[in-house]
């Protein structure tokens, strides 16, 4: 059964374990090694994805099946580059595992961002995709987020075109 609630600091190893393998799940292939090698740690290590499970500036809820992490969503401060409203909130990111796709946990980890978001006064969430991810884009959309844009994303030495996208609350 699946169940969801609010991180807490002993789960950052196993929510940074999570995004790494839906990040590898949903882009295998599209990177070389090295490239792979150098963004994960960084990004969902304990300097990255990690250390936000405990820093203020971030809400995560995460998706549980028989206790274990599949699944995750991370709001914080707006961090890319430009002027944004102070009542602007970034979904940085939205994961689950693959197994877990079509359960319903995607939508309950968007329901519960949305809300939060709301319920702090927000008006607007914002959000980047990568160009090519059509499922996600598809996904945004029937929430009513909207394309405002390109973004450029590292992931090591290859930049990706990601989509900006916002959903006026």
């Amino acid at each position: 059964m699946i169940g969801y609630r609010a991180s807490e600091p002993g789960d950052a190893a196993e929510i940074g374990a999570v995004a790494t393998q839906a990040y590898v799940e949903t882009f295998e292939g599209l990177y070389r090694q090295g490239d792979l090698d150098a963004f994960l740690p960084a990004a969902f290590g304990p300097a990255g994805l990690q250390a936000h499970v405990s820093d203020p500036s971030y809400t995560i809820r995460v998706a549980t099946d028989r206790d274990t992490i599949i699944g995750f969503a991370k709001l914080g401060p707006v961090m890319f580059p430009g002027d944004w409203p102070a009542d602007a909130v970034e979904l940085h990111q939205l994961y689950v595992l693959k197994d877990h796709l079509g359960a319903g946990v995607g939508p309950a980890l968007m329901d519960w961002a949305i809300a939060t978001a709301r319920g702090r006064g927000a008006g607007q969430l914002v959000l980047s995709v990568y160009v090519d991810n059509h499922r996600a884009k598809r996904f945004y959309a029937r929430y009513g987020f909207v394309d405002i844009g390109r973004y450029d994303f590292a992931v090591g030495s290859t930049i990706d075109e990601d989509r900006l996208m916002r959903l006026m609350l």
